[in-house]
């Protein structure tokens, strides 16, 4: 489905350089130096939609860095009217394709990556676009420190199912593995907008971990 232009979205991003990077290529190996000034642990989402999840975590971990990353401007306009509502000194935005992850950040410069709500791509020949696909493994593990792990939460029963095998088959460690979240007691799960509403209409979250080696 073709997202709808926002008139005005480029003229926004533009006015906040300081919340939406435009060069984030040039602060490879330096962001929590140049970007963030402290030596901060580093969280990226990716597809962060309206910005509701990435808020909410840096608003309740301050002492991690968090960047939101959405390839969509006329979504990421509305993720930095809530930043700039926030106004939370840990949070940076990036309106780019996670694919080009590995020209923005260097070997260990992350810690986690969140991956909540992708798009599910059902289709078998579309396997390779889902973000759980080994390709995006090896991608991950490519700017995440040595164990660092990716967070996954959906409400589609095929993702994580496909996700556990992907993250199994990589060799990765798989952990904390909820087949309804919402009734597993977790304390300090953040919402994104998606699981509002999935979870306000009685679908099932899913959610695990999976730590590189």
């Amino acid at each position: 489905m073709r997202l709808r232009n926002k008139p005005g979205a480029y003229d926004k991003i533009n006015e906040h350089p300081d919340r939406v990077i435009s060069t984030p290529a040039d602060f490879r190996g330096n962001w929590k130096k140049e970007i963030f000034k402290n030596e901060n642990p580093i969280h990226i989402e990716i597809g962060m939609g309206k910005g509701t999840f990435v808020n909410g975590m840096a608003k309740l971990h301050p002492d991690v860095n968090f960047i939101g990353i959405e390839k969509y401007t006329s979504v990421i306009v509305s993720a930095l009217d809530l930043t700039l509502e926030q106004a939370l000194p840990n949070v940076r935005l990036l309106n780019i394709d996670a694919n080009t992850l590995p020209e923005i950040f260097e070997q260990g410069e992350l810690a986690q990556i969140y991956l909540n709500f992708s798009d599910p791509w059902p289709k078998n020949r579309h396997e390779k676009r889902r973000l759980t696909h080994e390709s995006f493994l090896a991608m991950y593990e490519s700017v995440l420190v040595k164990g660092g792990e990716v967070h996954l939460k959906t409400d589609n029963q095929g993702l994580f199912e496909f996700s556990l095998e992907s993250f199994s088959k990589y060799g990765m460690i798989v952990k904390n593995i909820s087949l309804d979240l919402h009734k597993s007691g977790i304390k300090g799960n953040v919402m994104t907008e998606y699981e509002q509403k999935f979870s306000s209409k009685g679908n099932r979250i899913y959610r695990c971990e999976a730590q590189f080696r």
